[in-house]
């Protein structure tokens, strides 16, 4: 069931990836205000809020201080859709992988110098395939379970 999940978010979050959506220098709002030739006392006006608001607005979405309702409500009063998205920067399931091997490896060190203690080292094949057993154990396990640890 959690890896059909994630493969149904994977192919909406893939596309999001690819996009090379980096916000202009000025802002999304301003940008898009001006784009479409219209002045903050018009954008204010149809939000329902003074012309300075529409200015703090655009300087609070640069600087990460305004809220999504504020984004929101712009966005739709210019007859846009704000889209709002946290997308991983690689496949859901690598970021899963990645985190098991840490966990494996972590794992492998701690008994590996308790076994080299007592002369009973795994040899080198020996230590990949348990590398490999406790990385299949645990993306087999529930997913919560890769983050309790470090």
């Amino acid at each position: 069931m959690a890896n059909l999940a994630i493969r149904t978010l994977e192919k909406r979050l893939a596309p999001l990836r690819e996009a090379d959506l980096v916000p202009p220098a000025r802002g999304w709002l301003r940008a898009i205000r001006e784009g479409f030739g219209m002045t903050t006392k018009q954008l204010a006006s149809r939000i329902g809020v003074v012309p300075s608001r529409i200015t703090a607005l655009e300087k609070a979405e640069i600087t990460g201080g305004t809220t999504l309702r504020s984004l929101r409500e712009a966005a739709e009063a210019m007859g846009c859709v704000f889209v709002y998205a946290i997308v991983p920067v690689q496949p859901m399931d690598e970021t899963l992988r990645a985190r098991a091997v840490r966990l494996a490896e972590a794992d492998l060190d701690r008994t590996s110098h308790t076994m080299r203690l007592e002369d009973q080292a795994l040899d080198i094949a020996g230590i990949a395939s348990e590398r490999e057993r406790l990385i299949e154990e645990y993306l087999a396990g529930p997913s919560r379970r890769l983050w309790d640890q470090t």
